[in-house]
């Protein structure tokens, strides 16, 4: 026999407050037909715990005295208690209906012969597990005849002792089968912990094993440490000797470190090590050392000036990122290279070369100047003026190439490239040509090569017009 369905929480309340205004009359007659002829029932997990009440219970459930508790095997009257939970974990372990009649139950001062019903409820996966037991009265038989009054088939005598006893060995079955599940998992977890311990004695070992190589870092890591104290004392004796003025700024443009000639450009002292440069005096005329910085940070490219101290001394600044061995950058690097003496070279230099090519500006013979590669360096105004060409023009390109090519010479270029290299000079050779815009033209020659230290020198070349005047012999000169 099927117990009909119970009813949610819900209308069981409304049931019982009598109904909720908004409620329709069919849903009032379910309630009052569920609650005439639906069985008993309570919804309980796996423990035994009442979840729900349905109809009266009361002739099976009753409360035990004592603590208030509602489990379900401590509630359950004499006669249900063991029926009830092996049919409680019978539908639970194999997730089935199991029906228990008919079932003696102490009611009243009587016994109640009942129908026990315990059903598994559909849950999702993963959900606790709930069971519906239900109690169904049963009619009582009337005795069979040929029997006398009090009289019962010897195997109808003791139809509850029978029950109980089938029952205690059901239920000794499952306590042996528990109990050898047991064993199987004690042994089991007997085998783990054999199986941890071994990884633990393994682990032991292999720690032993790690605080060795770590005992063996450490040891290289301290020589590591001695290595590079002893290149910084290295570098700091390096930096010394060079007496190249130094400074170290971190991204933040503070100072991380100095050389001691550091200290004549800008007002340093040990205690400034941190202080940004903005906090110090830069004595650097014309320039933004900040400014310089910052652009060197943003484009990490080097940038190289020459600048001026306010006592007159002339350095080469270079600045370049500071980069990490990882290629991070970390701040920039500032170095002042003395340059005074090279910048009064160069002035002395420069006011030679003026002195000399002033000295050639006043030559009234046109006279050019070429560089090994017989290319222009420089030609003075008379050889503008008489053969019409500009400095523009001139300077920087090959002799043979000036004037749409009017100095492609044969017998120039056997002067130039023949005769000057095995002579240091010539003199008084003669070169008859005609050239565009001017005409004919006879020239008389004289060369000579400008020696310098720096090895292969200059060589200067005198032109002289001649034209009209009587041809001489030619001289040279070694």
């Amino acid at each position: 026999m099927h117990s009909p369905p119970l009813l949610p929480a819900r209308r069981s309340a409304n049931r019982v407050s009598g109904g909720a205004p908004g409620d329709s009359g069919a849903s009032l007659a379910q309630e009052w037909l569920l609650e005439q002829y639906a069985p008993p029932a309570v919804i309980v997990n796996e423990n035994g715990d009442i979840l729900y009440f349905q109809g009266r219970t009361g002739k099976y459930l009753e409360p035990r005295p004592g603590k208030a508790t509602l489990n379900i095997f401590a509630m359950a009257r004499e006669g249900l208690r063991y029926p009830l939970t092996f049919a409680l974990r019978t539908a639970a372990q194999e997730k089935r209906l199991v029906t228990r009649e008919p079932v003696s139950v102490q009611v009243n001062g009587g016994e109640q012969a009942i129908r026990l019903t315990v059903r598994p409820i559909s849950r999702p996966e993963g959900a606790e597990v709930l069971l519906m037991v239900v109690f169904e009265a049963l009619q009582k038989t009337a005795p069979e005849t040929g029997h006398g009054k009090g009289e019962l088939p010897e195997d109808a005598q003791y139809p509850d002792l029978e029950q109980e006893l089938a029952l205690t060995k059901a239920q000794l079955q499952h306590t042996v089968e528990d109990m050898q599940a047991s064993q199987e998992e004690l042994k089991s977890m007997n085998e783990e912990l054999q199986s941890t311990n071994e990884e633990l004695t393994s682990s032991k070992e292999e720690l032993q094993s790690l605080n060795e190589e770590l005992l063996t870092v450490n040891a290289e890591h301290q020589k590591k440490i001695e290595e590079l104290s002893e290149s910084n004392d290295d570098m700091r004796n390096i930096l010394r000797s060079t007496e190249i003025a130094m400074l170290f700024l971190d991204n933040d443009l503070r100072v991380r470190r100095f050389t001691e000639p550091m200290t004549g450009i800008v007002n340093l002292r040990t205690g400034d090590v941190g202080r940004p440069i903005t906090d110090l005096v830069v004595n650097v005329q014309d320039e933004d050392l900040l400014r310089d910085a910052r652009e060197v940070l943003d484009t990490l490219q080097m940038r190289v000036k020459q600048v001026r101290t306010a006592d007159g001394k002339w350095f080469e600044m270079r600045m370049v990122p500071y980069r990490t061995t990882e290629n991070r950058i970390e701040g920039v690097i500032v170095t002042f290279l003395a340059i005074t003496s090279l910048r009064k070279l160069e002035k002395s230099l420069q006011d030679a070369r003026t002195y000399a090519e002033s000295i050639v500006a006043t030559v009234r013979e046109p006279l050019v100047v070429l560089d090994p590669d017989l290319r222009v360096v420089s030609a003075n105004r008379s050889f503008y003026t008489a053969f019409r060409v500009a400095p523009g023009e001139t300077e920087g390109r090959l002799i043979y190439a000036l004037g749409n090519r009017q100095w492609d010479i044969p017998r120039l270029r056997t002067l130039l490239e023949e005769i000057l290299p095995k002579e240091s000079a010539f003199e008084g050779y003669e070169v008859e040509h005609d050239f565009p815009g001017i005409g004919h033209r006879m020239m008389r020659l004289n060369a000579c090569k400008i020696r310098s230290d720096a090895g292969s020198g200059l060589i200067l070349l005198a032109i002289e017009d001649v034209t009209g005047r009587p041809a001489v012999e030619p001289g040279r000169s070694g």
